[in-house]
């Protein structure tokens, strides 16, 4: 007898958690996921600020045929001139400052970080790190040494040496960093934090005290890349620009790839002392910079960072109830706080209802509203209204 799905899910997919929401997906489409029966599901986790165009939008589809068709892997990354990639690069650069003119193709955001942080040492010939308390970078071993919180950590250490982890928002503790630090790296808005926006003048401060001391900043978009917070990039919403930013998930479009973005010349350190000073078997594969591409063009032309903007407050407005303590974030990447609910009981709840929340990692009384950016005001209307309703759902079976 033929196993389901949901057999050789539990049985041969390795698994994050003992307890995954277990949903079966079929299809998607917009802010919509559908379920084998037909069954439709209300995303507001975006695949965590992946799907920011939209599941199965026509143009990315679109582009990952018409490559697809053309050519797939060729060869490692670097050595062969491909279109999907410079014309990718080429409209990305376009919107950046003129210092971030040059992108390292790689696979996932871990290893944008892991590539940057390389860049770092390799610029400064230094070794000692500055990252964030509750910041997230990743689950890889140099990424998971900077992460900012201890439960993910301990049970993988010995990790990298050299880590120095300050209070978020903290101007005083700057002064930790100092003429031994190769870089720091800081996430402009804390995602798994809960949405922590940073305070007026904050990153101008880091900017400044790198300066001084001559260590790389780097900048962890992320989660905040590609229109997320209502801006392209968090670093023009907050005019700080970085000597390293990484980018990852809304990057592709729905298909894997990531990048570290520096100067030109910074990048070029990796190219000799030692040649392939960073390398990547299908960084920058081309059927996801062709839908990279794709999804930039969609952002651009369909406006899709105002209206990131424009439905991040709209949702911040509808979401009174006397559970919610607080709607705080910026554009499409928001924290509801709520007052004495259970997060993950209540994203199972709501689960069963149709709608899909996703928790924070380091905060226990929130979950984030992220949904595609293609979502519109109806569409918010309609899911603020659930979300209500859900509320008032739960607390009358939980007290």
């Amino acid at each position: 007898m033929q196993k389901s799905n949901r057999q050789l899910f539990f049985e041969h997919v390795a698994q994050t958690t003992t307890e995954p929401l277990s949903i079966e997906i079929e299809r998607a489409e917009g802010i919509y996921m559908y379920g084998p029966e037909g069954q439709k599901y209300i995303d507001l986790v975006s695949g965590v600020s992946v799907s920011n165009v939209g599941h199965c939008h026509p143009q990315v589809v679109q582009a990952v045929q018409q490559q697809a068709a053309k050519y797939m892997h060729l060869m490692v990354y670097g050595e062969m001139i491909q279109a999907p990639q410079v014309q990718y690069a080429g409209l990305l650069a376009e919107q950046l400052d003129p210092s971030l003119n040059s992108v390292y193709f790689v696979n996932s955001g871990s290893e944008a970080v892991e590539g940057a942080l390389k860049l770092a040492k390799r610029a400064t010939g230094r070794s000692t790190i500055v990252a964030f308390q509750n910041a997230y970078h990743g689950g890889t071993h140099g990424a998971l040494s900077i992460l900012g919180n201890e439960s993910l950590k301990n049970a993988f250490r010995p990790l990298l040496p050299g880590i120095t982890h300050l209070p978020f928002n903290d101007f005083h503790s700057l002064k930790q960093i100092d003429s031994t630090t190769a870089c720091v790296i800081v996430e402009p808005i804390q995602a798994e934090a809960g949405i922590i926006l940073p305070e007026d003048g904050f990153l101008s401060a880091l900017r400044k005290r790198c300066d001084e001391v001559g260590a790389l900043l780097i900048f962890d978009e992320i989660q905040t890349g590609f229109g997320r917070i209502g801006e392209l990039f968090a670093h023009q919403k907050y005019n700080v620009v970085p000597d390293i930013m990484t980018i990852a998930k809304g990057m592709g479009g729905g298909m894997p790839l990531g990048a570290f973005v520096a100067q030109n010349q910074l990048m070029s350190l990796l190219t000799h002392n030692p040649a392939l000073g960073h390398i990547t078997t299908f960084g920058g594969h081309p059927v996801s910079c062709a839908a990279a591409k794709a999804a930039l063009e969609v952002t651009l032309f369909e406006k899709l960072v105002d209206n990131a903007r424009h439905r991040g407050m709209q949702f911040a407005h509808l979401l009174e109830h006397h559970r919610i303590r607080s709607v705080r974030g910026s554009g499409l990447f928001l924290a509801v706080e709520l007052d004495n609910i259970n997060i993950p009981e209540f994203m199972g709840f709501a689960a069963r209802n149709g709608v899909v929340f996703d928790p924070f990692l380091f905060n226990s009384t929130a979950f984030r509203i992220a949904p595609p950016l293609v979502i519109t005001e109806q569409e918010v209307n309609l899911v603020a209204a659930k979300i209500l309703d859900l509320l008032d759902g739960f607390v009358a079976e939980n007290g």
